[in-house]
């Protein structure tokens, strides 16, 4: 063994039940069924709505094509965007509370 090798350079991955535990509590009261862990999405139900229209669309396909219209909007109105004023109102809101999400 080389010198300075001594130690295993393995990473410690989580295990199954960590990967697939819930990310959020599950509905308080009322129903007394078990919660799937599944939800109903935006992107779910703009994937439906634009079927009614004829159009059909898997939602990576919308994803694509809704952060390419959000750009084309910053690139042709700047500051004025739609995306500009959400993240200048966010920004806002943040600074206005005391909190800041993280970045991605």
């Amino acid at each position: 063994m080389a010198a300075g090798r001594g130690r295993s350079r393995r990473v410690s991955l989580p295990g199954v039940a960590e990967l697939l535990r819930p990310s959020a509590p599950g509905p308080d009261g009322g129903d007394q069924r078990r919660a799937s862990g599944r939800e109903r999405h935006d992107l779910e139900r703009a994937r439906l709505a634009l079927l009614r229209y004829g159009a059909a669309a898997d939602r990576g396909r919308i994803v694509r094509e809704a952060i390419a219209v959000l750009l084309a909007d910053l690139d042709a109105r700047g500051q004025d965007s739609l995306l500009a004023r959400r993240i200048a109102s966010a920004a806002r809101q943040e600074h206005a509370t005391g909190t800041a999400e993280s970045a991605v």
